[in-house]
């Protein structure tokens, strides 16, 4: 198969993968690297997975909450969903391997390392029960907070990325109540906006519009994290 074919391929995937991704990658995916919005207040973390960020957030002292919905299910089978999960999507890169940007993460065994050191902080986390009061079950578009609950509200990929699986109505409305989770003068981080074809997100200038009709700013923000083709850039929205 040839490079260019190769780049069509995208990465393939049926469902909603639950993966680990560290705090690290959170602050350089959604830009946060100045902290004054990790220092601002309550943050939520949608559709986390197996992702070690709320367990790091709370060891830095920020109060953060993770939601989604596998959280009905029990603790002992997040983790090992999360682990499985590390060994399959290792397996997908290595085969589109060169596709990818490894400046950040080196190569591909660090980027399972990595994975494999965030599934373990996640584990340590959930496995108390302070930390697993933190891991709240819910999914978009209705979410279990009140109004103006989160100063800073994640996600990360999840929307956009699924496009092909979740129609425009989704997006949208699970964008809005993103904003009423968030407070006035908080902000949204969405990253990427890329589908899992490595394509612009097809319909995000419509959405973008509805969220400034909702009373909203919507823009892209320049991501630090570079790694899937072309997925350069995340969405940010400001209550």
């Amino acid at each position: 198969m040839s490079g260019g074919e190769r780049k069509m391929r995208g990465y393939e995937q049926i469902g909603v993968a639950m993966t680990c991704r560290s705090f690290d990658e959170y602050v350089n995916m959604f830009d946060l690297t100045a902290e004054e919005e990790l220092q601002s207040g309550p943050i939520l973390d949608i559709a986390a997975g197996g992702s070690s960020f709320t367990a790091s957030a709370r060891e830095r002292g920020y109060e953060a909450t993770a939601v989604d919905p596998r959280y009905a299910l029990e603790s002992i089978q997040w983790i090992e969903e999360a682990r499985a999960e590390i060994a399959t999507s290792t397996a997908k890169l290595e085969r589109i391997k060169d596709n990818f940007d490894w400046t950040y993460y080196g190569d591909l065994s660090r980027h399972q390392a990595g994975r494999e050191a965030s599934h373990q902080r996640f584990a340590a986390h959930i496995g108390t029960a302070e930390g697993r009061s933190h891991y709240k079950e819910g999914s978009l578009p209705e979410l279990p907070f009140e109004d103006g609950q989160f100063s800073l509200v994640l996600c990360s990929h999840f929307l956009f990325l699924y496009g092909e699986q979740f129609d425009y109505g989704f997006h949208e409305a699970a964008l809005l109540e993103m904003m009423r989770v968030c407070r006035p003068g908080g902000v949204i981080r969405v990253y990427p906006i890329m589908t899992l074809q490595w394509e612009r997100y097809p319909h995000l200038d419509r959405v973008m519009e509805s969220i400034r009709s909702h009373g909203g700013t919507a823009e892209l923000y320049a991501s630090k994290l570079p790694f899937i083709p072309g997925a350069d850039a995340g969405l940010v929205i400001r209550r």
